[in-house]
């Protein structure tokens, strides 16, 4: 549905301006569903111990959890062209906390296929499209730094997630702890959808900068594709290929770090940190690379992050050393942050904006949500077979080569 336009006077212009509401909101949305969803490398170990579960198989619940969160971010893409954000997450809110709480009560393989892989996946299926989508809504100038600021409550979720969840569990249990988890979910991100808005039309503004934004590298804001159109060129595929690399190597290491970490000797609240150290960075990545993108390009900072991400993953493989750890996490960390913050600005300035949640739904299923679920489960198997992730990270690095190449190919849709 394309945006409509409100005629507005520049003296007619609120002072206050409701997207930095819509912003807030998703920032804090985004730091907590996807702070408890990137704690599962803590909880992994325990539950492992307790069940005598390979990790091939702990990984396989992950991984469900990402096609399903990708298949059901295409409807909720698609739902929140059509009727905002705010049922949409308020829905997702619910599903996540019902997910973690019956994680609780885990006992079986099919209970955490069930449970996590489906109920959790579905619930974070709109934890990510619909809000990209919607700050790209709210704004055309700084529409990179804003998608930052907001994602950045991935990097922010990570940061605090990982090490309280490691305290938790050390304090109670992991049964306990996901009880609380589920708890927190419920509450916070059904209060939070509360303030969402789909676009400007709704607060009787129009998005920020609108006519004096910067210049977009990929400009078809004056004729957007429809997703059948966006499906019939090179660019779809292309960036379907980019995301796919970017989502293979970022869950691997989200998933298995900690546990390369513990193997390595490092106690369970040191892996941790160390996640929480990617989160950390990742923030700084937003913000910088997400800058630079508003300037630059987000096709030039897709090319700085892949360059980063693969000398990062080269460096991990040899790596036994903590502090070597802590400096593959802070170069991954800042990689891995710029690169998420350019995903929608690049597909909304490729493919336009009327059907941008439909589009980037669907590539983000064919992308970055295939890649995720499909690395942690073959890194899994790697370790179970080798048990070693030595090979895993040559994969993982040898992915962000080919995401490389991938993204020095993609070019500009040529108007007809």
């Amino acid at each position: 549905m394309p945006i409509q336009q409100v005629p507005q006077s520049p003296r007619a212009r609120p002072r206050f301006f409701y997207g930095y509401i819509v912003v807030g909101a998703a920032l804090l949305i985004m730091a907590i569903m996807w702070g408890a969803y990137n704690s599962f490398g803590i909880f992994f170990k325990p539950v492992s111990t307790d069940f005598n579960w390979t990790r091939a198989i702990i990984s396989g619940g992950f991984s469900l959890s990402w096609i399903m969160q990708g298949l059901l971010g295409i409807i909720m893409g698609r739902l929140t062209d059509r009727f905002g954000p705010r049922v949409v997450l308020t829905i997702s809110g619910l599903l996540v906390g019902l997910g973690y709480l019956l994680m609780s009560q885990l006992g079986a393989v099919w209970q955490l296929y069930l449970f996590y892989g489906v109920i959790i996946g579905s619930g974070m299926g709109g934890s990510w499209v619909p809000i990209v989508s919607t700050v790209a809504r709210w704004f055309a100038k700084r529409r990179n730094l804003m998608t930052g600021i907001a994602l950045s409550g991935i990097s922010i979720g990570t940061l605090i997630g990982a090490p309280v969840a490691s305290r938790l569990i050390s304090a109670y249990d992991w049964r306990m702890s996901y009880i609380i988890v589920s708890g927190i979910v419920l509450v916070v991100v059904a209060l939070a959808a509360q303030f969402l808005r789909r676009d400007p039309t709704q607060a009787k503004q129009r998005p920020y900068g609108e006519n004096e934004g910067e210049k977009q590298e990929f400009v078809l804001e004056t004729h957007p594709l429809s997703l059948g159109e966006a499906v019939r060129t090179r660019q779809f595929w292309l960036a379907s290929g980019m995301f796919f690399c970017f989502g293979f190597c970022v869950y691997t290491i989200m998933t298995h770090i900690v546990l390369h970490a513990i193997g390595l000797g490092i106690s369970r609240i040191g892996a941790a940190n160390i996640l929480a150290t990617i989160g950390g960075l990742s923030i700084v990545g937003r913000i910088v690379l997400g800058s630079a993108a508003d300037r630059f390009g987000n096709r030039q900072v897709f090319i700085i992050g892949f360059i980063l991400m693969a000398a990062a993953l080269f460096w991990l493989v040899p790596v036994k050393e903590v502090w070597g750890l802590y400096l593959f996490a802070v170069v991954f960390g800042f990689a891995f942050g710029g690169c998420a913050t350019s995903e929608s600005p690049l597909v909304a300035g490729l493919f336009g904006l009327s059907s941008h949640g439909l589009i980037l739904g669907v590539i983000n299923l064919l992308g970055f949500t295939f890649g995720a679920a499909i690395g942690p489960l073959i890194a899994g198997y790697i370790f179970d077979v080798t048990s070693s992730y030595q090979l895993a990270f040559i994969v993982c690095a040898a992915t962000g080569v080919v995401s490389l190449i991938l993204t020095v190919l993609l070019r500009p849709i040529e108007k007809s």
